[in-house]
């Protein structure tokens, strides 16, 4: 019973001993605020809040959640795949696809996707 707490309080002593070197010899500086700070979206976070917001960033979130909600409803195919017609659910697949693309396509020519403007 004795070695385990003289083992539990030699544990403890050396990760203390452990957890100061590590930060008093960390390269770690406070004094730089940039680097501290959070980073959002090209916000610079010591100006005002009420500047205005990019379009783009919100077109690529939106992009983004559409092309997330294809693959959670593309994922249970698999499992129904072996449970159903294997023709009903290719052509199913295959609308759904098509679907997509079109919808890509159709970004793709108002010019949703064009970082250059």
């Amino acid at each position: 019973m004795w070695i385990l707490i003289l083992l539990l309080i030699c544990i403890l002593i050396l990760m203390t001993l452990l957890t100061m070197i590590l930060n008093y010899t960390s390269k770690k500086s406070f004094i730089d605020r940039e680097k501290s700070s959070p980073f959002e979206c090209g916000f610079d976070p010591w100006n005002c809040a009420r500047l205005p917001f990019s379009l783009q960033f919100f077109l690529i979130a939106i992009i983004f959640l559409i092309f997330d909600i294809e693959i959670a409803l593309l994922l249970p195919l698999i499992t129904i795949l072996k449970l159903s017609n294997p023709l009903s659910i290719l052509m199913t697949s295959l609308t759904f696809l098509l679907i997509l693309i079109l919808g890509l396509y159709h970004e793709w020519n108002q010019g949703a996707l064009n970082w250059s403007y």
